[in-house]
């Protein structure tokens, strides 16, 4: 039994049916994955921020920008929205995900991103670039997209259990690679990838900041596949 294997086992013993189970289990995972997601965007994220905001709803002493504590408050209540969403076994969604993201993202975007339409919890309006190249599919075909990727994924948990792991990485690749939001990306795809962990049974993952580069290019393939039938194996 490879380790993965293991893990599962033991996640899978534990048969949780409620956010208070769930809750539970998690335990301080729930920190560290807030931890880790914020600091891959924002490296002015700190362990102690984190975890003091999460345990006392607020920091002492801190000096730095402002939209850092935002940024790691939003992670706690993205956090709440997903475990009510998961009592409630709400599936994941476009709708679902467009509030994720507005959880993960209120209060931070800047003046210039509202100038031109942009907004937290709604399809990016413009194209973006980074460095010499557009970032993700373009805003008229985002939602399209999305929506074909939650049914693709949808699809392969209706007919069996045993791909769930490498439909949830197909997924967050692709998430990524259609990038549906002027900022917040990453944390969304992150949060709603372990959603859908958590749906089928499965434990969720926590992306380290030193090791996004080295999972991102194991997950790429995925992508090039171009349809998760044919991504059998990871």
């Amino acid at each position: 039994m490879d380790k993965y294997s293991e893990i599962l086992s033991a996640w899978q013993n534990l048969k949780i049916q409620n956010a208070a189970e769930l809750e539970a289990a998690l335990n301080g995972y729930v920190i560290q994955f807030a931890y880790h997601s914020g600091k891959i965007e924002n490296p002015n994220i700190t362990y102690n921020d984190t975890r003091e905001i999460f345990d006392r709803d607020g920091v002492t002493n801190f000096t730095g920008d402002v939209r850092t504590i935002f940024e790691i408050r939003n992670a706690k209540d993205a956090s709440n929205f997903v475990l009510d969403a998961f009592d409630r076994q709400e599936s994941l969604t476009q709708e679902f995900i467009l509030q994720l993201h507005y959880e993960l993202t209120k209060n931070t975007y800047d003046t210039r991103s509202w100038q031109v339409g942009e907004r937290t919890g709604a399809f990016k309006k413009h194209d973006y670039v980074t460095g010499r190249y557009e970032v993700g599919s373009p805003p008229e075909d985002v939602e399209r997209e999305l929506v074909a990727l939650l049914e693709e994924i949808r699809q392969v948990a209706l007919r069996t259990n045993d791909h769930i792991f490498t439909a949830a990485a197909y997924f967050h690749a692709k998430f990524e690679n259609i990038h549906p939001f002027s900022d917040g990306n990453g944390r969304t795809g992150r949060l709603a990838m372990n959603y859908f962990l958590l749906q089928h049974n499965h434990p969720p993952i926590v992306i380290h900041e030193e090791d996004k580069t080295s999972i991102i290019s194991r997950w790429k393939p995925l992508i090039r596949k171009k349809n998760l039938r044919r991504s059998n194996s990871f």
